[in-house]
């Protein structure tokens, strides 16, 4: 081998070995930020919520503030106003906050992972509520599927299992999706005289349910119930049923148990007649404890924990805790 070879191939073997220990460093840092212990008591909780303006957030914001108080801990309260990268810049400041728990209900099930990641490397647990986030710790939200099944099979009730209805989606994240599933199942199990003759997808509000369901009662004149996958949506379609005039024809039912459907429900006149509830309150509490589980060195047996929905109508509202 001459000269000009052997140069050549000692460069090429000195560069592999820099390129290998370049990798080597990157790798070692990996693992370095991977194995950041949790921590070992909850002293700060940073809860983030999609919206404060909705009664379904003030009343995880009203349960925070509780169970914080039950532990001793300070709590962080941020309000995302419905946007992703709001959300993710709240997450930043929680890690440079180094708070040891944070509480999610994210605006996008995907858009939030990069941050979850960055916040569980920095020894973070992360607790998602409502919804599913992906790389979070865990999940807390309503059995949407036994919620859809409820108030589906209740309007199938109340129109004595024969009839038209028109079906109120939403915007496609796992928890409303699992509503329309539950609704559907039901109806195809055990009432085949239900036929769902439209279905369109609101913005999860009142004004987008009182648009969308005007559009199918003008498209469907044979319609007798209607399924709204929220209140929102559900008191939107109630509207518009007394707005064309047919209170007397059609019967409308919601999923929440919010403030707003137990007023309507128990407002004479309304074709709101049912609602199958979420417990907001509940997944807070949830969350906590799960998070206490592992800062005590457990492993929970469930990373996706369901909170059982019951049926609330204008025969048992009077009962009804709310939220």
């Amino acid at each position: 081998m001459n000269t000009k070879k052997i140069i050549s191939a000692a460069s090429a073997l000195f560069a592999a070995s820099v390129l290998l220990s370049g990798c080597s460093a990157v790798s070692n840092g990996d693992n370095a930020a991977s194995e950041v212990s949790k921590p070992t008591e909850i002293k700060s909780i940073g809860l983030m919520v999609q919206d404060m303006s909705n009664p379904f957030f003030t009343a995880m914001d009203k349960e925070a503030k509780v169970q914080a108080e039950k532990i001793g801990a300070k709590l962080n309260v941020q309000d995302a106003q419905l946007d992703l990268a709001t959300q993710d810049n709240q997450i930043s400041s929680f890690i440079e906050q180094q708070v040891d728990l944070i509480i999610v209900s994210a605006v996008d099930e995907s858009g939030l992972q990069p941050a979850i990641e960055r916040a569980k490397a920095a020894g973070i647990i992360v607790v998602a509520v409502d919804t599913p986030a992906k790389g979070a710790d865990a999940v807390v939200m309503t059995d949407g599927v036994q919620a859809g099944e409820l108030s589906c099979s209740y309007l199938a009730e109340q129109l004595g299992g024969e009839g038209n209805i028109l079906i109120v989606d939403g915007t496609p994240i796992q928890t409303i999706t699992d509503r329309i599933k539950g609704c559907k199942s039901a109806l195809e199990k055990d009432y085949p005289g239900i036929k769902v003759v439209g279905q369109q997808s609101s913005k999860n509000d009142r004004a987008t349910g009182l648009s969308v369901t005007t559009d199918m009662l003008t498209a469907n004149k044979d319609v007798q119930g209607i399924f709204g996958m929220n209140d929102p949506s559900a008191l939107g379609a109630a509207l518009a049923v007394e707005q064309a005039g047919r209170t007397s024809e059609i019967i409308v039912t919601g999923i929440d148990g919010s403030p707003e459907g137990v007023d309507e429900l128990k407002r004479a006149g309304s074709p709101f007649v049912g609602t199958s509830t979420q417990n907001p309150g509940e997944m807070v509490k949830q969350a906590v404890a799960y998070a206490q589980k592992v800062a005590k060195g457990e492993t929970p047996e469930e990373s996706t924990i369901l909170i059982p929905s019951v049926m609330v109508t204008r025969d048992n509202v009077n009962e009804y805790k709310g939220w």
